[in-house]
């Protein structure tokens, strides 16, 4: 322990703490816009500059640690003047219409600049020019970019995709593109987590809320029948930007702030889920029978930017992913043929919605080939959970008073395996309780399979199922995938099945959930989903009433050649940017 003196006051903290944790410990926080713990240690910045006794300059609080008998002044006249002036310049690189940003009110540069009460600035603004295809699911905006690297950091560190670059010099330097590329060109997995730790609207989601609101959209058209699903993940964070507990931010009362913003039918993707187990479960029971025919393991495909980070990085490892669909689009296919049977509508007046907590979802959504309902795309539309909120505070919704509601028929029923899918591990889980009913005929303990728990990057377990022994393992982020695929390469590791999911954490944590800078929320939204496992009296898919009613009346069995038809699809179908060009 070493003994520093901040602001007057004695404390002692471990040898190696930076002056920014010290501060923090002691309750007087130094503000801070590019940090972030173990990833943005750079001081690029300037924000958190402090002053220390017997040091000429001022000091950068987030990359030096303190030094015993040290002596830290954090708001020093000098400091004050400092900070101020590093905000106005990097102010005056900045678009500050805040009104029309996507992070009006929830941006780190707006608030450190109004609590050092910045209302003006002597400094000339030079705004960069804005070049981005706005098509594009991931939008970067370079005219809020204030240069703090943490979306390079973050797919240089954690996603391991190398996405992004410096580009120019001097005062004109800026992010972009690696190799002087288009966005749409790169092998980017659209995971958006440059984006949930962006501190400022430079990298936003497409918006595609105006395809549902504006005077020709889905709304307006009385012709047409509005149908949204809410992912698992959705549920254990929607009430976030809106300011409810998450007591309050029940899955039912989200269901009556839909049905209040004026969509005809509300389902839960927890059916969609379940469907998915079914079809992946049996797929992987079919390949382990067929061993020689396959090469393993097999690996999960629900989470769009893990099957766009192997196509493009490994795409000799293509057909071991799963055929099955991720569970949105499972249940879009259906819905355009089962129920628009099942209720008498017009398959072609159907207008599907997801609400995700992905990005990358945007992307799937509109690849072509994995649209089998045979009209037009399965799920028009794919909002991310941040969208929603934004609908909801857009129509004034006291959504606090509104009283619940139930998910509509059939697809409004979802098992506790279906929840967890919102978890990293929450796949395998529900996969595993249902192959062990597919193997033995018999249910195992729900929580049997609990070792592909929690928020390490990379999990590994052995089951025996019935004499027969699987290795699975769990990752979440994608530099961890790299690192799984690279040991199974080099004969470091075999396993049976893997599950991976794109975002640390897994969906909970996903590039369209809400934002909280310097937070990272992923495993309590997760632990949420875990509750809602064991409090549901459905724990195991394949004993969802609904799923054994869709497969009678319409689907057959698991792998059917029905099922194939529309719940499976060919990877190969679709070329990320890296194929095209060794074609």
């Amino acid at each position: 322990m070493v003994t520093i003196t901040i602001n007057g006051k004695k404390i002692q903290v471990e040898e190696g703490t930076t002056i920014l944790n010290a501060a923090a410990a002691a309750g007087m926080p130094v503000p801070s816009l590019c940090y972030l713990k173990e990833i943005n240690e750079i001081g690029a910045c300037r924000v958190c500059v402090v002053e220390v006794k017997g040091v000429a300059r001022l000091v950068t609080a987030c990359n030096n640690v303190v030094q015993n008998g040290m002596e830290i002044l954090t708001n020093s006249p000098r400091v004050r003047e400092a900070r101020r002036t590093n905000v106005e310049l990097i102010l005056s690189q900045h678009n500050s219409s805040c009104t029309s940003c996507v992070r009006g009110g929830n941006c780190s540069l707006q608030r450190i600049a109004n609590d050092l009460g910045i209302y003006a600035s002597e400094y000339a603004k030079v705004i960069p020019k804005k070049h981005w295809p706005v098509s594009f699911p991931l939008i970067r905006d370079s005219s809020r970019c204030i240069k703090c690297m943490r979306c390079l950091q973050i797919c240089d560190k954690v996603q391991d995709l190398h996405i992004w670059d410096i580009a120019k010099t001097g005062s004109r330097a800026t992010v972009g593109v690696s190799h002087n590329l288009q966005i749409t060109e790169a092998d980017c997995a659209i995971c958006g987590q440059c984006l949930t730790h962006c501190p400022t609207g430079a990298l936003r989601e497409r918006d595609d809320t105006l395809k549902l609101l504006c005077a020709q959209g889905a709304f307006a058209d009385p012709e047409k029948v509005t149908i949204v699903q809410v992912a698992p993940a959705v549920r254990a964070a929607w009430g976030e930007e809106l300011g409810l507990t998450r007591d309050e931010a029940t899955p039912k009362r989200l269901v009556a702030a839909l049905k209040a913003l004026g969509f005809d039918y509300v389902f839960d993707t927890d059916f969609g889920a379940d469907l998915t187990i079914m079809e992946e479960g049996s797929e992987f029971l079919e390949r382990l029978n067929h061993r020689d025919d396959y090469k393993f393991p097999m690996f999960t495909s629900c989470c769009p930017g893990w099957v766009r980070f192997l196509k493009s990085q490994y795409p000799e490892m293509t057909d071991q992913l799963s055929t099955a669909k991720s569970p949105h689009q499972m249940q879009g296919a259906v819905t355009k043929t089962y129920i628009a049977e099942k209720f008498g509508i017009d398959a072609d007046q159907i207008f599907n919605i997801s609400i995700m907590p992905c990005i990358a979802k945007k992307q799937e959504a509109a690849i072509p080939n994995i649209n089998d309902s045979g009209h037009g795309r399965d799920v028009d539309l794919v909002l991310t959970t941040r969208e929603i909120a934004r609908m909801i505070r857009a129509d004034h919704l006291d959504v606090k008073h509104l009283q619940e509601e139930e998910f509509d028929d059939p697809f409004g029923t979802g098992s506790g395996a279906g929840v967890i899918f919102g978890a990293t591990g929450g796949v395998m889980e529900a996969a595993l309780r249902s192959c062990y009913y597919l193997v033995t005929g018999k249910n195992p303990y729900p929580d049997a399979f609990y070792m592909v728990r929690g928020m390490d990057g990379w999990k590994e377990a052995c089951f025996d199922i019935n004499g027969i022994t699987l290795h699975v393992a769990v990752v979440s982020g994608l530099g961890n995938a790299r690192k799984l695929i690279q040991a199974i390469q080099n004969g470091e590791a075999q396993y049976d099945f893997v599950e991976v999911m794109a975002c640390p954490g897994g969906c909970v944590g996903g590039g369209g959930q809400p934002i909280h800078d310097g937070e990272e929320l992923a495993e309590v939204r997760g632990e949420n989903l875990y509750f809602l496992d064991r409090t549901n009296d459905l724990r195991f898919s394949h004993e969802n009433p609904k799923i054994l009613q869709i497969y009678e009346e319409y689907l057959e069995k698991p792998l059917s050649h029905m099922a194939h038809e529309l719940l499976h699809t060919d990877h190969h179908g679709w070329k990320m940017p890296g194929e095209e060009k060794t074609e």
